[in-house]
């Protein structure tokens, strides 16, 4: 499975889910579950990959404002949420967090941001396809600290300068 392929899958089983991250997460398993387990253990890295990629400071804090506070595993959920809107909002969110005020047409914090299930798709496939765990991925470790420059979440100042766009549109 290719970047491409991983990408449309996403994107699928969002537009099919309508939004509903849960929904999505069910949709990208019965759609898993139709490939063999080598494509499902790609599509594992590819997530893995882009879930560990998303681990940075700044993209912390424009979680912090969009969800108005995010602790650790807020942050991780946001992280698989955000690769479930799809290649553009997440490669735009990575290289530049403040843009997600941009990209987001809707947001609604007491229910987007939230992809916990989509973390767990590709796991739930191959262990209904093998009846066995996920073997190591074979991809670098996660980094044990976000990316960059750490941001003081607590500051209101910070981040309104640090996000301006967010800031604006979801606190402001």
């Amino acid at each position: 499975m290719d970047e491409t392929e991983f990408w449309e899958l996403v994107d699928a089983a969002r537009g099919a889910a309508e939004g509903d991250a849960e929904e999505q997460a069910d949709l990208l398993i019965d759609r898993l579950l139709q490939m063999d387990p080598d494509m499902v253990l790609d599509f594992a890295r590819h997530f893995e990959a882009r879930y560990n990629r998303a681990y940075t400071w700044d993209l912390w804090g424009a979680a912090w404002v969009l969800l108005d506070g995010a602790g650790d595993d807020t942050f991780d959920f946001f992280r698989c949420w955000l690769i479930g809107q799809g290649r553009e909002v997440y490669e735009g969110a990575v290289h530049a967090p403040d843009s997600l005020s941009d990209l987001l047409d809707d947001f609604d914090e007491e229910i987007d941001g939230d992809g916990e299930e989509l973390g767990y798709a590709a796991d739930e496939a191959y262990e209904q396809l093998t009846g066995v765990n996920v073997p190591d991925l074979g991809i670098p470790p996660a980094p044990s600290e976000p990316e960059g420059t750490p941001v003081d979440f607590e500051n209101e100042r910070v981040l309104s300068e640090r996000y301006p766009k967010l800031w604006e549109r979801f606190r402001g």
